[in-house]
């Protein structure tokens, strides 16, 4: 990857050595020497946006400075009306994308936003930590002129069907396991690149941007009778590798691409406050049906663990027919690092992990490799709490403003999940209609076509690159 398509960078002119990047890095991808410049290794980087999130080092808006700090917001992609210090580590930003295409009045234009926005949204707006907006979410995108507000928790609820379909087959053939999802794009950067050798462990699921991208370029444009050529389709994620991931060359559908641009959290906030919406004073609305309405598994993907637990909850009951009562499932929920539980499923015993944070990642890669490895089914996350922590969130510069800010978005979204009326995938009512409307069957060929991709080596010393995932097999 050059230096002109990486999304995660490093102002020399701003950098002051101070390594706290490096600190962070899950992959060790940064380096220099105390008080000088640090450079990204671009190979290695997974562009998770930690060093993002910890820089400390910037330029401040001044009067002699305004002119070179407007040329630099231009170079970073933000809108001229931002005043907020520029950071020697940054993540170049689409949002002037978006706002062009809201402007032309020439395409039908989509939004989609990731379970953990609802929850990190507000705090830009003065709101505390953890504050759950999804309807003044809705409202404030309706107001910014979007078409349809979607919503990527049904894309999560849709990824439970293909996944959880996905690994009852695996667990049943015996093969290719331990699988490991494949909703993190820095995850499944790092995979490609760091263990090619595996990647037939990874499930073919695309990530849940990537399955709603797809979808409303097919199923959403049959709905509206517009040709998907005529659709602009904006993600908004708390993620710095998800503009990565949309770019990608597997990620189109039908020769269109699924997502066209992706922007983060604080891209959001900075484009209701340019609008000059007051975002507080918001009523709540609702998003569009049918592709904005979920359950309270869905909304659980925010939060490391959460794929794992809402993958429980309809994969026991599709394998026992047994209804499951108790849907908190706290073995799977916790902090940074590797959790192991065991799962009681009819007569098999589920062996899964979770792992939250890049850098645990590699024992579970190492006893793959020795045979020895325990697991049927393991979760990753490269960000230390999950995507609520990720690298497109609101920025906060302390440490203890951090961890309790993860706290309580964690806590705002279980409590979400909690106060939902349908809490598993497989019975989200808009789930069952785009089945037996639509997909037909998980991994059958509609879907297959849709919603599953291949993945392929990315180590920087191979020729070129073989593909070293497979598709779900079809049925």
């Amino acid at each position: 990857m050059s230096n002109s398509e990486l999304f995660v960078q490093i102002d020399a002119e701003l950098c002051t050595g101070c390594r706290q990047c490096a600190t962070v890095c899950p992959v060790n991808a940064i380096a220099g020497e105390p008080g000088q410049p640090q450079t990204i290794d671009t190979d290695s980087c997974v562009l998770c946006g930690q060093c993002v999130q910890i820089c400390t080092s910037y330029a401040a808006e001044g009067n002699e400075e305004g002119k070179y700090l407007a040329a630099l917001r231009e170079r970073r992609g933000q809108l001229p009306s931002v005043r907020e210090p520029l950071f020697a580590a940054y993540s170049t930003g689409q949002v002037l994308k978006v706002k062009q295409a809201l402007r032309s009045g020439q395409l039908q234009t989509v939004v989609q936003c990731a379970p953990a926005i609802r929850v990190s949204l507000a705090e830009e707006f003065g709101l505390p930590f953890g504050t759950l907006t999804p309807g003044k979410m809705a409202a404030a995108l309706r107001r910014l002129g979007f078409d349809r507000i979607y919503d990527t928790n049904f894309g999560a609820d849709v990824t439970i069907m293909e996944e959880g379909t996905e690994l009852i087959g695996r667990v049943m053939a015996g093969e290719r396991l331990p699988m490991f999802t494949t909703c993190c794009p820095a995850w499944v950067k790092h995979a490609e690149t760091a263990a090619p050798d595996l990647l037939e462990h990874l499930s073919s699921c695309k990530s849940p941007m990537q399955m709603v991208g797809a979808l409303i370029k097919t199923f959403g444009a049959q709905l509206d009778e517009v040709d998907p050529s005529h659709i602009y389709s904006v993600a908004v994620m708390p993620c710095t590798c998800k503009a990565f991931e949309c770019s990608r060359e597997e990620m189109e559908v039908d020769g269109h691409r699924e997502v066209d641009v992706v922007i983060t959290t604080r891209e959001l906030a900075q484009l209701i406050k340019d609008a000059g919406i007051d975002f507080e004073q918001l009523p709540d609305e609702p998003f569009d049906a049918p592709l904005g309405l979920y359950s309270g598994a869905g909304s659980i993907f925010g939060v490391t663990g959460g794929v794992m637990e809402a993958a429980i909850r309809t994969g026991y009951e599709l394998m026992t027919g047994e209804k499951l009562m108790e849907l908190q499932l706290d073995f799977v929920r916790g902090e940074e690092g590797i959790r192991t539980a065991e799962v009681q499923v009819g007569e098999l015993c589920l062996r899964v992990a979770v792992v939250a944070g890049l850098q645990y990642v590699q024992p579970v890669l190492d006893q793959i490799r020795e045979g020895t490895c325990p697991y049927h089914f393991v979760e990753v996350m490269a960000c230390p709490a999950g995507c609520i922590s990720g690298g497109g969130q609101p920025k906060l510069l302390l440490e203890t403003q951090r961890k309790q800010a993860y706290l309580a978005r964690k806590t705002a979204v279980y409590r979400h999940d909690a106060h939902q009326q349908v809490r598993k995938s497989h019975e989200n009512p808009a789930i069952i209609e785009l089945y037996a409307q639509f997909l037909g069957e998980p991994l059958g060929h509609v879907s297959h076509h849709l919603l599953h991709t291949v993945f392929r080596s990315r180590k920087p010393s191979s020729c070129p690159p073989l593909q070293a995932g497979r598709r779900a097999e079809s049925r």
